[in-house]
């Protein structure tokens, strides 16, 4: 099982400090051990929401808001995929967290990643279509080398793309082949582009957990979660040459997302995050050694 881990923002992230020496070294520390545990896939960090847009599609129409964002509890600061046997496995994973990060004060959400075995195959579905498609990239993906697969080409930013959740999402409803080849046709859009870095959806709240540290100690909250619309419901991670490029990724998704409103118009809401890079940390020699080799190891974990 897959699963995503969002780090929540708090004050500090938000203002945009960069992580001292010791979270570094801790966090670095942690995630080594993840990747040679075989468990971890990915991780990034997410610079501050005043370097992020919204964009909402409403009755046919787009509406973009640049950050900052208010509602700082339910924004995210960092991300990681993570595989394990089970929800309460990755759970336990996660109680490692360093207890340097956030003061020992931080909050943790854990939400499953969907699999292609999870959507029954359709009668409707065509040879060569979204399906197929999906397999062949990820195939590819894990066939790659480590140097195949550089952070970022030059020239762009890398953005985490997130839709956000709603009743149907969190209800665990699937969409149709309508949506599923409109947004398979997008996807492959992106890759003949060599946009698209990774991306999936997420399984309803319900099958996740928050894990919330307080004074060293970790409180673990399953759910479903309340707060549908600051849920994340599915991710796409990027790279481009511009800010308005992400834009225009996030409106061909929205118009998708919208064929599942059956003309009612509710329309959905994206956000778009801007990643941190290595040479926005000052980082020593040392560090960067250990973040350039778990830069490596996660390109082998992705082969094995």
């Amino acid at each position: 099982m897959r699963f995503m881990v969002l780090r929540k923002a708090d004050a500090s992230t938000e203002a945009g400090v960069t992580p001292g020496p010791e979270l570094i070294d801790a966090m670095g520390r942690y995630n080594q051990e993840l990747v040679k545990a075989g468990v971890m896939r990915a991780g990034d960090g997410l610079k501050p929401s005043a370097a992020g847009t919204r964009v909402r599609y409403q009755n046919k129409k787009f509406t973009v808001i640049d950050g900052p964002f208010s509602e700082t509890k339910e924004l995210i600061a960092g991300f990681s995929i993570i595989e394990a046997k089970s929800k309460q496995e990755a759970i336990e994973l996660l109680k490692r967290w360093p207890a340097v990060d956030g003061g020992g004060a931080v909050e943790l959400e854990l939400r499953q990643i969907y699999e292609l075995s999870d959507f029954p195959v359709d009668a409707s579905e065509k040879p060569d279509g979204w399906r197929e498609n999906e397999q062949r990239w990820r195939e590819q993906e894990q066939k790659q080398e480590p140097a195949d697969r550089p952070a970022r080409k030059p020239g762009t930013t890398r953005f985490l793309v997130m839709i956000r959740a709603d009743a149907r999402s969190e209800s665990g409803q699937l969409p149709g082949q309508e949506v599923l080849s409109a947004m398979g046709a997008l996807m492959d859009d992106m890759l003949k582009a060599e946009a698209v870095l990774g991306g999936e959806g997420l399984k309803p709240s319900k099958l996740g957990a928050r894990i919330s540290f307080r004074g060293g100690k970790a409180s673990i909250v399953d759910g479903p979660f309340a707060e549908t619309k600051e849920l994340i419901a599915g991710y796409t991670l990027v790279q481009l040459a511009s800010r308005a490029e992400a834009i225009a990724f996030a409106k061909r998704w929205l118009e998708v997302h919208a064929l599942l409103d059956d003309g009612q118009g509710h329309g959905g809401e994206i956000e778009i995050r801007p990643l941190f890079e290595l040479e926005d940390f000052p980082l020593t020699t040392e560090q960067r050694a250990v973040f350039d080799g778990l830069a490596a190891d996660l390109g082998r974990a992705k082969e094995a």
